[in-house]
């Protein structure tokens, strides 16, 4: 029999789970209060990072610590609430990021990131939107050339490891490929693996479009209760009540206060970001995705301007926004690229779904049957949607997983 699948979530990871069921001849419905793509998944960096084997630790030597406090920093900043609210969780993701711990914990990761690619790939086929895909890499560019070297480094193990492909780049080798930026700049990585995305909502909303075409269903409303009603599952929305055999929970940064109301616990907490879109000052022109790697920032040349987002803020979920950050960075970043006047009133402020061993929730829940879990992907939700969407498919058909899933379980918390 057709098993009916409610998926909760129409970010990259909701949209990918409920394309792959779809495929797989079930009978499903998407629900978001928003159409498919337009909360985090909409204001992200637009990178499918083949080359990010390593999670974001969380930062252990004194030096770094004591150079956040003063709260000035481009790539990290903090507001004292959002601290003591997710104060335990942070706790808990120091402690991981240890050396022993964080060792243990990149090799997990990092068997996620090798599927990037090839899942992503048969969805962009299927949506038609190869228009918005580049496979030509991103530029992770540097001021000293000790930074660079410690870099160098890293990449030449991931890349023995892990098969992750680059080359570096000189002075002149950064001026070749972008003529127009600082000659404070000395040298790069380009990372030759990732894919870069021109739309990242654009892409998430075709993907649901694909879907919808399958004959998915896709519901606009506001969740308002979700219950298990003996076998079987209730979800309540504002406009329509949806009966499920089974229902997946991937609301991203929302997913733990719902997973509350059904018992759980999870240790979640956000590291928010935000994104403003600029011209470019003629007839200067950024040609790839570059991350000014010292600094802590990122321009993307996308098709509503060269879109430049933040670091990390660390602060509650649905606090107002406070563009300080973005500010700081867009100074830096106009001694970096000629910027032209902003293209957006006010600057977009998103969510990074977060758990403190840096690795996200994908499988059952620990006891109720026909509830299944996909969230805390951290920076990378875009990147492992469709990754997410394939593995769990496989564990709901009780099929063999590519990777090992055990590092994923809910009940590890």
């Amino acid at each position: 029999m057709t098993q009916q699948t409610v998926v909760l979530g129409a970010g990259m990871v909701g949209v990918s789970i409920a394309w792959h069921l779809q495929k797989r001849g079930h009978q499903v419905t998407l629900v978001d209060r928003r159409q498919p793509g337009r909360e985090t998944s909409f204001g992200n960096a637009g990178i499918i990072q083949r080359e990010a084997v390593r999670p974001y630790a969380f930062p252990r030597d004194m030096k770094t610590i004591l150079s956040v406090l003063p709260n000035r920093r481009v790539d990290i900043r903090y507001r004292v609430t959002g601290m003591m609210n997710a104060a335990s969780p942070l706790l808990s993701y120091w402690h991981n990021s240890s050396s022993r711990l964080y060792q243990k914990i990149i090799p997990e990761w990092a068997s996620l990131i090798q599927l990037c690619l090839k899942t992503h790939e048969p969805m962009i086929k299927a949506a038609g939107v190869e228009h918005l895909v580049r496979k030509e890499g991103w530029l992770e560019v540097y001021r000293t050339q000790a930074r660079l070297d410690k870099r160098i480094k890293e990449a030449e193990e991931a890349r023995e490891l892990y098969g992750v492909q680059f080359a570096v780049l000189d002075r002149a080798g950064v001026k070749d490929k972008e003529p127009d930026l600082s000659q404070d700049i000395i040298g790069a990585i380009h990372w030759l693996d990732p894919w870069t995305v021109a739309d990242p909502g654009a892409l998430v909303e075709a993907y649901a479009d694909a879907f919808t075409q399958d004959d998915g269903n896709l519901l606009q409303a506001v969740i308002q209760k979700i219950e298990q009603v003996g076998k079987r599952w209730r979800v309540v929305t504002e406009t329509e009540t949806l009966e499920a055999d089974e229902v997946v929970v991937a609301l991203g940064p929302w997913s733990g206060d719902w997973m509350k109301g059904l018992g759980y616990h999870f240790p979640t907490f956000v590291k928010r970001g935000y994104h403003m879109h600029y011209a470019s000052q003629a007839p200067a022109k950024l040609h790839y995705w570059l991350m000014d790697a010292e600094v802590g920032y990122l321009l993307a040349p996308m098709n509503a301007g060269v879109r430049l987002t933040t670091g990390a803020e660390l602060n509650r979920l649905e606090s107002p926004a406070d563009e300080q950050q973005l500010e700081a960075a867009e100074k830096v970043a106009r001694q970096l690229f000629p910027l032209g006047d902003r293209c957006n009133a006010a600057a977009w402020k998103g969510a990074r779904p977060c758990l403190p061993d840096m690795k996200p929730v994908i499988g059952a829940a620990p006891r109720h049957p026909g509830l299944w879990l996909a969230f805390g992907h951290g920076h990378q939700g875009f990147t492992l949607g469709p990754a997410t969407g394939q593995l769990l498919a496989d564990m709901m058909e009780g099929k063999p997983t590519e990777i090992d899933m055990a590092p994923f379980r809910a009940d590890r918390f």
